[in-house]
């Protein structure tokens, strides 16, 4: 009879203990996809990651949170989801990588649609484009990408184009963000940066002697989500297209930019 109340407790524990590690499922709220189920990180609350180091996508203030367009595309986000923003500050290098392992429930940080990436994470339909351009110091004479043959060339750790430096040098020079490697291009560190375009004219208002020279790509930038949370990015996919719709994007972009980064930039 012992052994048998023991089995018996056995049995129980084990049940216990299963429903302990089961996976809530939470539900989408204003976006039109309400009682759809998908994972959260923490329950009625979407948790997105963003590197606070490239104003004015995404920077901290004196308060320790942070702000910006990526992180203000977040928040409304969590609005059409019916849920509590929650930011996470991360090293961008590893943002994907915590999508990935479910560390956050999604990356709003300006990343690239590229096909190495998508390998890890999906991607949302795109929330504004961008664009790969060369920035030189004031007095520089390079002009264009075959300018740089040879030359070293500054880019920030992950960025989708370190493959367009390659095609002309070898020397390659990597930094923690691109305001990083554009604050060291001024000081005479390199030759040259590559880096969005938008994140370029930023570093320029802020009084870098910097300027613009050949923009060599066109990008689209989207919200990363697990690959075992399809029902999420749907939410999120039907949340974005409401902003767009609505004129929320547009009003965020130029709020921050004083432009419409929603519509693809032109290639010189």
């Amino acid at each position: 009879m012992r052994k048998l109340n023991l089995a018996f407790f056995i049995v129980l524990l084990v049940c216990a203990l299963s429903a302990c590690g089961a996976v809530k499922k939470e539900s989408a709220g204003s976006s039109g996809a309400k009682d759809m189920p998908y994972d959260l990180v923490h329950a009625d609350t979407f948790t997105f990651a963003a590197s606070g180091e490239f104003k004015p996508f995404s920077y901290v203030g004196s308060d320790g949170k942070m702000r910006g367009f990526d992180i203000a595309v977040g928040n409304e986000i969590a609005k059409e989801l019916g849920l509590k923003p929650a930011q996470e500050q991360y090293k961008f290098s590893a943002i994907v990588e915590g999508v990935k392992t479910g560390r956050f429930d999604a990356a709003v940080a300006s990343h690239t649609i590229t096909p190495e990436r998508a390998k890890s994470v999906d991607f949302s339909d795109p929330y504004y484009y961008s664009g790969a351009q060369i920035f030189v110091r004031t007095d520089s004479h390079i002009e264009k990408l075959t300018d740089l043959k040879g030359k070293e060339i500054g880019l920030s750790k992950g960025s989708t184009y370190t493959s367009f430096a390659e095609k002309v040098t070898d020397k390659i020079k990597t930094y923690d963000s691109d305001v990083v490697a554009l604050q060291a291009l001024e000081k005479g560190h390199h030759d040259a940066v590559i880096t969005d375009f938008l994140t370029g004219k930023e570093a320029i208002s802020n009084g870098l002697k910097i300027e613009g020279k050949e923009l060599i790509d066109r990008s689209e930038q989207a919200v990363a989500v697990s690959k075992d949370n399809p029902e999420l990015l749907e939410a999120v996919n039907k949340a974005l297209k409401k902003m767009r719709e609505n004129g929320k994007l547009k009003e965020l972009s130029e709020k921050y930019f004083d432009a419409d980064i929603t519509e693809l930039p032109e290639k010189d």
